[in-house]
């Protein structure tokens, strides 16, 4: 008998720890996951959609500004919040993971950037991942989004997917029909031998690959790239759209 599959993860990683560079001046005095879009921070759309998925815990990093973070959650129920603090030193993308793994449990959970946005098609991208995952065979499932109709992405994607929903990284000079759009479920085996300290979480997804345990699945609806303030006009634009 084949063993079912696990329900929606209960938990959640939020990384806000970044400094927020490209997203300047408007960073200088406010992290950038608290820089409103359509009328509400960055950090609560990601917020609300895990909250509506049935997550019960968010994990949030900090190290930027992290009093503001701090003091903008602290109130928040829906997930409830857990803070993994960097403030001593930040850990990249997978650093901050390992960090936070004992807040995180046994199970697969989702990992979300604080900054990714989008508008969902005619069922919840989250709950999407949640019924794709299959652990039996992947370490790692990312949402990804087409590179040619993301809205203020103007790079060259990064991942090619086969029919199977395996993933092959584009080379170099390649361009690639998908982008990472921000947001996967992940096991905690995948953290397993990870290096100490600050690092990318693309070293294992990297792993993942070569051993046939990185899948995507493509987003239903429009992503939003908001990657400066130029593209907070663009993406607001699409939301207002989508509302009408």
């Amino acid at each position: 008998m084949t063993p079912s599959r696990p329900a929606v993860p209960r938990a959640a990683m939020v990384l806000a720890a970044g400094f927020g560079e490209r997203m300047r001046p408007l960073t200088e005095r406010m992290p950038k996951p608290l820089v409103p879009v359509a009328g509400r921070p960055l950090l609560d759309h990601v917020l609300d959609r895990l909250a509506a998925a049935g997550v019960e815990r968010a994990v949030v990093n900090v190290h930027y500004l992290a009093d503001q973070i701090e003091r903008h959650v602290a109130s928040r129920t829906r997930p409830a919040i857990v803070i993994s603090d960097e403030r001593q030193a930040l850990l990249d993308t997978g650093g901050g993971v390992v960090k936070a793994l004992s807040a995180l449990g046994p199970e697969p959970f989702f990992h979300v950037n604080s900054d990714t946005i989008w508008i969902d098609g005619v069922s919840s991208n989250l709950q999407r991942l949640a019924e794709a995952f299959d652990p039996a065979h992947s370490d790692a499932l990312l949402l990804l989004a087409p590179t040619a109709t993301s809205i203020g992405y103007a790079g060259r994607g990064d991942y090619a997917m086969a029919a199977d929903g395996s993933l092959t990284r584009r080379s170099e000079r390649d361009v690639a029909p998908f982008v990472y759009a921000g947001a996967a479920i992940l096991r905690p085996e995948l953290f397993a031998g990870a290096p100490s300290g600050a690092f990318s979480l693309t070293r294992l997804f990297d792993r993942a690959m070569e051993q046939g345990r990185l899948h995507g699945l493509r987003l239903e609806g429009v992503w939003m790239h908001v990657g400066t303030p130029d593209a907070i006009a663009q993406a607001e634009a699409a939301i207002a759209a989508s509302a009408t």
